[in-house]
Order: structure tokens, then sequence, then C-alpha cells
């Protein structure tokens, strides 16, 4: 689904969004989702341990390319702070632009509003490290 320079940006812009907060971003693509995407989302958001955060502030961007499907989730921690509409206000957004082809562009969109809320919540600590990878991983 994507190049590997459009994974470069989009690797560039989980850096950006992780850069003022204490938050975790990751993005994963999986050819297709037979079943539910929000099931789909969180078996992968465990299976990359993004539940091992210290503060429960994981976000993750699941997308499954063949099936047209997409998510984003995120753990205990910043879902007690935002509520189920912000996720819906992103996923909307994302989709949009999936809509209209613009798929790089909706993700690093949706990515960089991801940060600037997490920002809002779990701002940049000086001992802050970053727990998990900001690669783009792949499943089947």
């Amino acid at each position: 689904m994507f190049s590997k320079s459009e994974c470069s940006i989009i690797e560039k812009a989980i850096a950006e969004a992780e850069l003022n907060c204490s938050g975790e971003i990751r993005v994963h693509i999986d050819k297709k989702c037979p079943g539910d995407v929000i099931e789909s989302a969180i078996h992968t958001f465990h299976r990359l341990s993004m539940q091992n955060t210290q503060l429960r502030n994981g976000v993750l961007f699941y997308i499954a390319s063949e099936s047209h499907k997409f998510a984003v989730i995120g753990d205990v921690g910043i879902n007690e702070k935002v509520g189920n509409n912000f996720w819906e206000d992103v996923s909307a957004e994302i989709e949009t632009n999936f809509r209209n082809g613009n798929f790089v562009e909706g993700l690093t969109n949706g990515i960089l509003r991801c940060g600037e809320k997490l920002k809002e919540f779990f701002p940049y600590q000086s001992d802050d490290i970053n727990e998990l990878p900001n690669t783009v991983s792949f499943g089947d």
C-alpha cells in the first residue's frame, strides 16, 4: 500500500507527533481483515506490546489495505482522557482523505492530530524515552 518513501514520510510524522508528548504512536498494515476491524486492531495492539507503555498512552493506526478497512485505537490511559468522539473524528478525517486517494496525507494528518491530543494530556517529560519503534510494521 505504501512505498518505501511513503513509509518514511509516515515515520517522520510519527517522530514529529511524539516530539512534544510522552505518547507512543504506531502504524500497522495488514493486507486483509476478514472480521471486525476493531477486533483486529486490538489483537495487533497487543501483539505489538503497545499495552506495555508506562502511561498506557499508545495509539495504533491499523490498516487492512486489500479489505479497505482501518481503525484508530488508543490504550486505556489516553482513552480515559479523550473519549470515543475523538477517535471517531480522527477516523472520519482519515476516511475522507482515503476516499479521495490521499492515503499518506490522511494518515499523516491523523498521526499529527493524535500527537497534539497526546501533548495536551501527556506532555513531554525530560526523562521521556521512545518506548516503541516509529517504523511502519506489516503483517500478512
